[in-house]
């Protein structure tokens, strides 16, 4: 089948065509880590783990790089920088704060079931690609200097807003454009911001101290690990104008290629009380409390409910929607689990193989709706059908083909894996270890404790043991423990 995805640039609809056969690089822009990671965050973040899983399950090779932005990243030209601004708050130095909130980000991302970005690479460890490919952009006219800060000279690129589809009147009335007074036009960007004295994060150039544009940190970590051209750049949709479209410019400016990118892929909003989620106007959850109340499936199932590119609205009685949801498709699995115990060796019956003719089609229909630019909600609508099939089937045959069930239970937990879902068992299965290893830590203490003769902590523990329902047996290999 043809995978399609939705080309912001093109607004429609074309053909997956990577630049190289069964190879795809993928660029997200990552986050400005000066707090804690929310569910707009892992909204997107989920959307193109999933885009991934499916193109690696379609057999791509993908290359995934996933910046960390750690300096320059401003809510106007002349605004302080986040991370500064919230180092100072916290009284600790700027690099301590995105030092630990990166961690604690990929945490989130690992608590969500998230695979890792191949690379995710750092701002500022890439100043001299950008000073130099600044002083590029200043050679070929593209760029500017005036008083020590360095400007992109909009007007030289003749198809600049061709990403965002924003005509110059539309650009000059956003807040965004009051204009720097050394600008030459109020829709030029920021390569390079010049430091005041008590400006923190810092560096030497050839146009005095100072700091990267937010818009070329992307550029050039896109282009240093992917090359001049990538198959796939995304982002949420605010990212679309200003950013995306100043990282387009500057980057088919400095190397003449066109296009930067074969496709550009945006997400929607995760909204709450009827406004975008986002931490500028605290209106906001955070992954780790959404995860103290929702498994990390849960909350997958519910982003996956809604297309990528749609709004998603977060609320109380969806979550928990999803998580019943997610019941059911995890009783259809054990269910399948069950029937593979008792399944037979024989040839398949009439309504075995009806029934495996049933879940061949219902799973074309999840590859299909996958096809057609990731349609999670369809695709799950397929995953939850064939999940009623296989109940009503196996309620109705106590026996099965061996061949046929096992066929049927890889289907179903194959389509499931490409979306995330099914880690649970992995889990319990860790969970049991620990708690076996937690017991046998136990045991083996009080037996420390009663070769020592302290008889009253280890009768306190066995004790304790067996109101757990932990029971100590006397043996000719020596004391055991067993479940009472």
């Amino acid at each position: 089948m043809v995978l399609r995805v939705f080309n912001t640039m093109s607004g429609e609809l074309e053909e997956f065509k990577p630049l190289k056969e069964k190879q795809v690089s993928l660029y997200v822009c990552g986050p400005t880590v000066y707090d804690w990671a929310h569910l707009g965050h892992a909204r997107t973040y989920i959307a193109f783990d999933v885009i991934v899983r499916w193109l690696e399950f379609k057999g791509y090779s993908v290359f995934y790089v996933q910046n960390i932005t750690d300096v320059g990243h401003l809510t106007a030209d002349t605004a302080e920088d986040k991370i500064v601004k919230r180092a100072i708050e916290r009284k600790v130095e700027p690099m301590q704060l995105v030092d630990y909130y990166m961690r604690e980000y990929f945490k989130d991302l690992d608590a969500l079931d998230v695979k890792r970005p191949d690379i995710s690479p750092r701002a500022t460890g890439h100043l001299l690609e950008m000073i130099e490919a600044i002083q590029s952009l200043i050679l070929k006219g593209y760029a500017y200097e005036v008083n020590g800060n360095v400007f992109f000279d909009v007007s030289k690129k003749d198809d600049y807003g061709k990403l965002s589809k924003i005509k110059l009147e539309e650009m000059l009335e956003g807040s965004r454009f009051k204009v720097h007074q050394d600008k030459r036009n109020a829709r030029d960007f920021a390569l390079w911001k010049r430091a005041a004295l008590e400006t923190v994060l810092k560096w030497w150039s050839p146009w005095g101290t100072g700091f990267p544009g937010w818009h070329i940190e992307c550029a050039i970590m896109s282009m240093k690990y992917l090359g001049n051209q990538i198959d796939i750049h995304g982002g949420a949709r605010d990212l679309i104008f200003p950013h995306h479209e100043n990282e387009l410019a500057q980057s088919e400016a400095m190397t003449g290629t066109k296009p930067f990118v074969k496709y550009w892929l945006h997400t929607g909003f995760l909204k709450i009380n009827g406004e975008k989620m986002a931490k500028s106007s605290s209106n906001y959850i955070t992954v780790r409390d959404a995860l103290k109340t929702h498994s990390s499936e849960t909350i997958r199932l519910f982003v996956m409910s809604t297309h990528y590119r749609s709004e998603i609205d977060y609320n109380d009685k969806r979550l928990k929607g999803a998580e019943t949801s997610l019941n059911r498709l995890y009783n259809a699995l054990e269910a399948l689990e069950d029937a593979k115990k008792v399944s037979v060796k024989r040839g398949p019956n009439e309504m075995e193989q009806k029934f495996s003719e049933n879940v061949e089609k219902l799973r074309e229909d999840f590859v299909k709706a996958m096809d057609e630019d990731f349609n999670t909600p369809q695709a799950l609508a397929a995953l939850f059908e064939l999940s009623k099939a296989i109940n009503k089937f196996l309620d109705e045959q106590k026996q099965v083909n061996d061949e046929i069930i096992e066929n049927v239970y890889n289907s179903f937990s194959g389509l499931g894996k490409t979306l995330g879902l099914f880690q649970q068992e992995k889990t319990k299965e860790i969970g049991e270890k620990i708690v076996n290893d937690l017991v046998q830590l136990l045991f083996d203490l009080r037996e420390e404790l009663r070769k020592k003769g302290d008889y009253c902590i280890s009768d306190e523990i066995r004790a304790r043991m067996k109101e757990l329902g932990l029971v100590i047996e006397d043996t000719a290999e020596g004391p055991k423990w067993k479940l009472a």
